[in-house]
């Protein structure tokens, strides 16, 4: 009888327990759960043959930007599905080295046509979805659409009480504006495997957009002690809470919060985590009129600048772009924006020219110049969402361009975008900024 993997595709190996490791090793990937690289390399010694478990401890690799270690694993994989490969193998092999080796566009294409054949295969359907997934990072300003439409086309494939599967539609659905529906097929999904950070992290989304600010940190608070810090999204969560302190006006919590999980000294969480946590966290004391102790900045400009010393995917630019402006390298943050100029005339830019427009209002708004923030922003709102990362992430342009119109005199536009806000999520903080306005 063949193995199978955890969803009920066949699995070519020769050994029981590299299939039962496979299992579990994918299982742990899909849930963000330490130990995933231990049992997939487990896996290849009891078969070195094992095409699918060098496949997934290549993606695993290329998570955790391990890039050299992840080409190496997935070309193993190629070369073995090459000689002794079902049809099924061969796509999920190729799909996988396509999104190891940065090709994005083909690796979306590719995804969706081996979904087409093979909708159950869990590892190639995560591949489009999520915060980091192709659909958020392919510059479409319609990725959280996208994302419930792939999930509805494949959802009679799957077990009602399937716990990935319910994670990340309802994430998906969250994300899209259903966040009563998201929030409860999350839920479940957590429910059904505790250990499973992407299931907090999707409740925790759900609870944000929501405005369930006091809901969300004690979610977190009792969750987080059963996650390893080693846990790729333990410092992520823990911005969440840090968020909501801030959220209902409590700076200080926010910076404990900080200080204990989120800093790059205390995250061992994913650079694009840790970047993107550290500056807006901090953007946002800063901004709201809070101050930011000495050195933080500091700290994360460090660890910035040692990761992504070069343009990268689009988030990362928004937040370097902010960094660099508030930290004062303003030639520093104008050789990143005519960098990322560049890199829209050659293709290279998915998100457009909004990425570098983020870089340049940052800037207006660090030298006080709102009027000129406003200016740059306005006319893209629309295009926000083409950075990429989740509603939470991005809402830092929005919150630069609100506090920008109301700093620059502009009460009736900065009220609109407050209404607007407030309809779609009952933000405290914007409740705060109405009254401010008002007055």
């Amino acid at each position: 009888m063949a193995e199978v993997d955890s969803r009920g595709l066949p699995i070519l190996t020769n050994s029981l327990q590299a299939a039962a490791g496979y299992r579990t090793g994918v299982d742990l990937l899909l849930s963000a759960w330490p130990g995933a690289e231990k049992v997939l390399g487990q896996a290849i010694d009891l078969d070195p043959e094992f095409a699918l478990a060098h496949a997934a401890l290549a993606r695993l690799q290329a998570i955790k930007g391990q890039l050299a270690e992840a080409r190496a694993s997935i070309a193993r994989a190629q070369e073995i599905v090459a000689r002794n490969g079902t049809s099924r193998e061969v796509s999920h092999v190729s799909t996988l080295s396509l999104a190891v080796t940065g090709q994005s566009v083909k690796a979306l294409e590719n995804a969706l046509a081996h979904l087409d054949q093979w909708p159950r295969d869990v590892l190639i359907l995560s591949l489009p979805l999520g915060a980091f997934g192709l659909f958020a990072f392919s510059g479409m300003a319609d990725h959280d659409q996208a994302r419930v439409d792939l999930c509805e086309k494949v959802a009679d494939r799957y077990d009602a009480d399937d716990w990935w599967f319910l994670t990340y539609r309802g994430w998906s659905h969250a994300e899209n504006g259903a966040v009563t529906v998201g929030r409860d097929l999350a839920q479940r999904g957590l429910e059904r495997r505790r250990a499973n950070a992407n299931a907090a992290h999707a409740v925790a989304h759900a609870m944000f957009e929501q405005g369930a600010t006091e809901e969300a940190e004690t979610l977190i608070e009792g969750w987080l002690p059963d996650y390893d810090r080693a846990g790729m999204l333990h410092g992520h969560l823990a911005w969440h809470a840090a968020l909501s302190a801030l959220e209902r006006d409590d700076p200080q919590h926010a910076l404990a919060i900080y200080s204990k999980h989120v800093r790059p000294s205390a995250s061992l969480g994913l650079p694009i985590n840790v970047v993107s946590d550290a500056v807006s966290l901090l953007w946002r004391l800063q901004a709201y009129g809070h101050d930011v102790p000495a050195g933080l900045w500091d700290e994360a400009e460090r660890y910035a600048g040692s990761k992504y010393a070069n343009p990268g995917l689009a988030l990362v630019e928004v937040h370097m772009g902010l960094l660099s402006a508030a930290t004062g390298r303003h030639v520093a943050a104008i050789d990143r924006i005519d960098a990322n100029s560049r890199r829209i005339a050659g293709g290279a830019l998915p998100a457009g020219p909004v990425v570098p427009a983020v870089g340049s209002a940052a800037l207006a708004f660090a030298n006080a110049d709102y009027a000129e923030c406003t200016r740059i922003l306005e006319p893209l709102m629309r295009d926000f969402a083409r950075v990429g990362g989740s509603g939470a992430q991005r809402e830092i342009i929005e919150d630069m361009l609100l506090l920008a119109l109301i700093r620059s005199g502009q009460s009736t536009k900065a009220r609109d975008l407050l209404d607007r806000r407030l309809h779609r999520r009952p933000s405290q903080r914007d409740k705060r900024w109405s009254l401010q306005i008002e007055a």
